[in-house]
């Protein structure tokens, strides 16, 4: 089980290491996440180099894929090339997007009428793709979800974890990197914010 971590240039670190390192705290269970790069290198919004883990076609063949925010978001929604290279499938993947990592499934249609979470200084450019936007850190329908908030990364990881090894296995990953003597209060409100913002597609 794969999961692409796409990361543009101009990148936030914590949505896209946050996400990443708690998925691959799974790896002995065989799920396992990968920077994503359109380039062999990109550069975060403060200024750190790093080199993708795979290319971006990757996200053709891997189980889950998660887009990133950035600085650049809508240069790259702008993008028609690098959009291009994006071709998902929510059929058979779980997709998900991190802050202004929305307006990328914006742009490939893949919030349709559902509601999305977005950080304050996209939520603009998102609604003015007629999405609504909500209050809530966590939002997902089916196979597609959106969190908002730099922390709320690690919502969306859990959501990730949760639908491809269950809750116990969200358990052990958040308990470990809780912050000492705030282990059950860190894993019930990771589990409770997925729970909350999870609607079932019937």
């Amino acid at each position: 089980m794969q999961v692409a971590v796409v990361t543009f240039d101009g990148f936030n670190e914590l949505d896209s290491f946050i996400a990443s390192s708690l998925i691959n705290r799974c790896r002995k269970d065989g799920l396992e996440a990968f920077i994503t790069t359109p380039t062999p290198v990109v550069t975060s919004m403060n200024g750190v180099e790093v080199t993708g883990q795979r290319p971006m076609e990757f996200v053709t063949e891997a189980d889950v894929v998660l887009i990133g925010s950035g600085v650049k978001a809508r240069d790259v929604v702008a993008d028609d090339r690098l959009i291009s290279r994006l071709t998902l499938d929510p059929s058979r993947q779980l997709i998900g997007s991190q802050c202004s990592g929305a307006l990328v499934l914006a742009r490939l249609g893949l919030l349709n009428a559902m509601p999305a979470c977005t950080d304050m200084k996209s939520r603009p450019y998102l609604e003015a793709c007629d999405v609504t936007v909500l209050d809530t850190p966590f939002h997902s329908v089916g196979n597609i979800a959106t969190a908002g908030g730099c922390l709320a990364s690690q919502y969306l990881a859990a959501w990730v974890i949760t639908r491809m090894l269950g809750q116990d296995a969200v358990r052990d990953v958040i308990d470990y990197v809780a912050p000492v003597g705030e282990n059950r209060q860190t894993v019930e409100r990771a589990l409770r914010a997925v729970r909350a913002g999870e609607v079932a597609l019937h």
